[in-house]
């Protein structure tokens, strides 16, 4: 859900359901790192709910589109990271199958 002005798009806050501080702080650490962010926050309003409120103001540009464009980086952040870990599993366990060979 969005809270935010109808007249200025570029600052709002957005209630996200069922996250917690390990995507927020993802997401708040990728926003920031975009140039067209002025400030980007997040609080979760009471540690027994499943929510989190992600306030985002920008340079001029919609915050929304901001956000999502932020989520899309986030998402390729984590598919490189996931393609090195693989990467780097595959290429010790080679390493080790030739290891064991030798007698």
């Amino acid at each position: 859900m969005e809270h935010g002005s109808y007249s200025d798009l570029s600052k709002s806050t957005f209630c996200l359901v069922d996250e917690d501080h390990t995507f927020a702080n993802s997401v708040r650490f990728t926003l920031n790192q975009d140039p067209r962010v002025t400030f980007c926050g997040y609080s979760i309003p009471h540690p027994s709910e499943n929510r989190v409120n992600v306030r985002v103001q920008t340079t001029g540009d919609p915050a929304s589109e901001v956000l999502k464009d932020g989520c899309q980086d986030l998402m390729l952040i984590c598919q490189h990271v996931r393609s090195t870990f693989e990467k780097a599993v595959n290429d010790f366990k080679t390493s080790k199958s030739g290891d064991d060979m030798d007698i």
